[in-house]
């Protein structure tokens, strides 16, 4: 599994090769990968501090996930 210094290692790597105009969509991107991947949200949450645009594509992320968590426990199966 990935610690938070290889993945913001990773990302300030590859910032000098994406074009500044889709770096944003790069982020979002790449944290959604991770998360594919298996990498916890308390991993990408330690992960912040590194570069702006990552944080703000983890705020994001994490900020949906909460989303979709408290969607899923409004959620009630009813009984026939």
């Amino acid at each position: 599994m990935l610690t938070e210094t290889q993945i913001s290692d990773v990302w300030v790597m590859f910032t000098d090769f994406i074009d500044k105009k889709q770096l944003e969509a790069a982020a979002e991107r790449y944290v959604e990968l991770l998360a594919d991947y298996g990498v916890s949200d308390l991993v990408l949450a330690a992960t912040t501090g590194i570069d702006e645009t990552l944080d703000k594509a983890i705020e994001y992320y994490l900020d949906e996930d909460e989303l979709d968590d408290d969607e899923d426990s409004d959620y009630q199966e009813l009984e026939f």
